[in-house]
């Protein structure tokens, strides 16, 4: 028997009838298209599905879409601006390289906005703890870590 269930993902409202076992990532992308958010594991090992849940990072890979109802979720394509201006985050990686088969960024940069939003001048010590959750098969991390620093600065600037 399916379940009604209304959450607010990106700002805009969505009432869905759900499989109750269904879990939060495969609400996001298969009933929502928000494709950004990426299933790596499905054991919530790898971090690829990482959104904010009320503000919180968390893995939607373990969460079920029904314990959702009622919350607030960003996912990736929640994380520009009104005006579709890249979040510094967006950018840093970018500008940093942070990126190169690009399967882990999203959950990357959900987990340095949460990081940043508590700490907005992390040591690189505290960005790799941070990470910890979140595995990268290509890059080795040292320009994630130089990318979440770029951001940082610039996040400074833009709030001084």
């Amino acid at each position: 028997m399916n379940v009604n269930v209304s959450i607010n993902v990106n700002g805009v409202l969505y009432e869905r009838m759900v499989e109750p076992r269904m879990l939060l990532v495969h609400f996001l992308r298969e009933e929502l298209s928000l494709t950004g958010t990426h299933v790596g594991c499905d054991t919530s090992s790898c971090g690829a599905c990482t959104i904010h849940l009320e503000g919180k990072a968390l893995k939607s890979c373990t969460m079920l879409a029904v314990q959702a109802n009622g919350k607030s979720v960003t996912t990736i394509e929640g994380m520009t601006d009104e005006n579709g201006d890249y979040h510094p985050l967006q950018e840093g990686f970018y500008q940093e390289h942070g990126l190169q088969c690009g399967f882990c960024t999203p959950g990357m940069i959900m987990t340095a906005a949460d990081l940043l939003k508590e700490n907005p001048n992390p040591s690189e010590h505290e960005i790799r703890d941070a990470l910890e959750g979140n595995f990268c098969r290509c890059t080795g991390y040292h320009n994630i870590v130089k990318s979440i620093q770029h951001a940082a600065k610039n996040m400074q600037k833009q709030n001084a």
